[in-house]
């Protein structure tokens, strides 16, 4: 199934199923087990798709492949690194990311989303696997000097839309083999398969409640294969998961 949430021609946000070319509304929130189905459909180019989720946070996940482990000149990590993007980074699908003025370069990094399904904490990677709702796709859009400059990572990764997810909500897929693959301008810079994580998505998703809550709607970014790169204003980035689709975005 692939869920969306979306703005109608009356411009009122509604959550919805996709069926074929057509998006069916739902009388709710699909992380809601009570929503159902309704008879109402609208054809998918008549509305707006938003990010499918809003997360109260976003967990990130570093340094989970070890080629891009490489390429950034780390070494490979005792414990899965995690940090935060601020909620407000979140933006959908062909929605525009914005270049600080206080940054000289701005990087993408291709990320596989887990959205969340239920409320957890210290659960085991069993439970974890459970309570995963689905998958979409993400940039983990990246102040790369800011990053650098502060030696930690909340500025460089905070600012508001460097966080693009989309454009549904896909489930019932194997996080544990897809291919991902990042396109700028066309141009293939990314390509990988999420088999080669070093932390498999239950054991993040599990090492994660150990620290922090998770909710409903909360998004995990399971990290980027190597090939990370600058944009320049004007690029268009599209990041594509097997089984899920392609998220497109433009710089500006």
């Amino acid at each position: 199934m692939k869920y969306v949430r979306f703005m109608n021609r009356e411009n009122e946000m509604r959550y919805g199923i996709i069926e074929g070319e057509n998006v069916r509304l739902l009388d709710g929130n699909f992380l809601d087990s009570n929503s159902k189905p309704t008879n109402t459909l609208f054809p998918i180019d008549g509305v707006t798709l938003l990010a499918p989720v809003e997360p109260s946070k976003v967990i990130c996940v570093g340094l989970n492949y070890a080629l891009h482990i490489q390429e950034m000149n780390h070494t490979l990590p005792e414990d899965p690194v995690i940090f935060l993007k601020a909620p407000t980074c979140v933006i959908g699908p062909e929605a525009e990311i914005i270049y600080p003025k206080i940054s000289q370069r701005v990087d993408y990094e291709a990320e596989l989303a887990v959205i969340i399904g239920g409320t957890l904490k210290d659960v085991t990677d069993e439970e974890a696997a459970k309570a995963i709702f689905g998958y979409t796709c993400a940039n983990d859009v990246t102040a790369r000097d800011l990053q650098k400059k502060d030696g930690q990572w909340t500025r460089g990764k905070s600012f508001d839309t460097f966080c693009p997810i989309g454009p549904w909500v896909v489930t019932d897929i194997d996080p544990s083999n897809l291919d991902i693959h990042l396109m700028l301008n066309g141009e293939v810079k990314q390509s990988s398969n999420t088999q080669y994580f070093i932390t498999s998505v239950p054991k993040l998703v599990s090492f994660i409640s150990q620290v922090m809550t998770l909710y409903p709607g909360d998004v995990v970014l399971t990290g980027t294969p190597e090939g990370v790169g600058p944009m320049q204003s004007g690029d268009e980035v599209i990041v594509k998961i097997q089984a899920i689709g392609e998220l497109h975005n433009t710089l500006i």
